[in-house]
């Protein structure tokens, strides 16, 4: 057999092997769901374009979480627990229950933390967000269509927030770069 024949054949099947193991290995288009999901993930439990949330409040004192600058920012705690506010009551309503009486003022929602509940508050956090990532997985399609707008703000609000955190833990120095944010 010719050289240049056995190099178009081994081509032409490298090619069909190629485009055979591409075809396998492709991802299902994207769903609102699955978007949806990809959102609150990120913004909780899997670091991506930035720090997740669990990531954002790990490994710090509760004397850490009080921390401020002085200049009239907020805390990690404060921070964290105004997330924790918001999207528990996003979790109530998503669940169909009447979410807790608030008088409107927003800042309650970060002046109500207590430093010795911090360990306390970073779990309900966690426990918060995969309430939201499991109602949203089990939620029908007219569900999702009604919550995606909300949804998006979530997270939005979330990564907001998360940012601050990690800011003022840099401000503190009680911030590990390795975690992804020099």
């Amino acid at each position: 057999m010719k050289p240049s024949i056995l190099i178009t054949i081994t081509t032409a099947l490298v090619l069909c092997f190629s485009l055979n193991a591409g075809a396998q290995d492709k991802k299902p288009a994207p769903t609102l769901r699955s978007i949806l999901l990809e959102q609150l993930h990120s913004t909780h439990d899997k670091s991506d374009w930035f720090v997740c949330a669990n990531v954002a409040v790990a490994h710090l004192t509760p004397e850490q979480a009080r921390w401020t600058d002085g200049k009239g920012n907020h805390s990690v705690g404060q921070l964290t627990y105004h997330l924790l506010f918001w999207n528990e009551r996003s979790l109530q309503t998503f669940r169909g229950e009447k979410p807790s009486k608030f008088t409107g003022k927003n800042d309650e929602t970060f002046n109500n933390f207590d430093a010795k509940q911090w360990n306390e508050t970073v779990y309900q956090l966690d426990q918060v967000l995969t309430g939201i990532e499991k109602a949203v997985a089990s939620a029908t399609d007219a569900q999702l269509a009604e919550w995606a707008p909300t949804i998006a703000n979530i997270s939005t609000h979330n990564a907001y927030h998360i940012g601050e955190i990690v800011m003022v833990r840099k401000e503190q120095g009680a911030w590990d770069a390795s975690k992804g944010v020099n």
